[in-house]
């Protein structure tokens, strides 16, 4: 499936939640699903009975909108995630947090993950000193990302970097703010992000296990 193009707040008014796709303008009043909080397509609110799949494919939906990754993709990790010992729906959410493209977005490098999947795609972004153009690259503890020297008067980034810090770096990223670097100081907490991220997770484990 490829990846979608189209209009980025129909998908938060699908989910019924924010999900923050287009940065800052998410935070304004220009934001369509505060003035449309209703399902794209519908001029009133209509009740329909949803089916346990229903309920389940929507959780499933809106983690994978949230993220901004294609339905191969994502259950590919999901799979990874499986794989591994512990519980399934933190690991997942794990890993969905190691992915370079959200790891770039965290730092505040960019507005979004889809402005952050572009930085990286285009050659912006190293780590540990060497490029790095995979958006699922996977960080680990100890790893340095850095807007590389030949990107960093792209006026935008630094724009960003302002707005994260005053909204707040996860405490498992550490930013240097005037080098544009960031460390990964260690794995994120499931539990921290399980508050962070609007999603039931025993949902989408459900759906793939079914």
């Amino acid at each position: 499936m490829a990846r979608y193009t189209g209009p980025r707040c129909r998908l938060c008014r699908r989910e019924g939640v924010k999900l923050y796709l287009k940065g800052e303008r998410c935070l304004t009043d220009k934001c369509a699903f505060e003035r449309r909080p209703y399902p794209p397509g519908q001029r009133k609110e209509r009740v329909s009975k949803k089916t346990d799949y229903g309920i389940r494919l929507r959780e499933k939906q809106k983690l994978k909108r949230l993220y901004g990754m294609t339905e191969k993709q994502f259950k590919r990790l999901f799979e990874e995630a499986d794989r591994r010992k512990g519980v399934t729906g933190d690991n997942f959410l794990v890993l969905l947090e190691r992915r370079l493209d959200n790891v770039v977005y965290r730092l505040g490098f960019a507005s979004s993950r889809t402005q952050a999947r572009q930085l990286v795609a285009h050659g912006h972004i190293a780590v540990n000193g060497r490029k790095v153009d995979i958006p699922s690259y996977l960080v680990r503890p100890g790893d340095v990302i850095e807007v590389r020297e030949k990107s960093r008067d792209i006026p935008f980034i630094k724009e960003n970097v302002e707005v994260a810090q005053r909204r707040g770096i996860p405490g498992w990223l550490e930013l240097d703010a005037d080098n544009l670097r960031g460390t990964v100081k260690s794995y994120p907490d499931p539990e921290e992000l399980r508050e962070q991220v609007p999603v039931n997770l025993q949902y989408v484990v459900e759906f793939y296990s079914r």
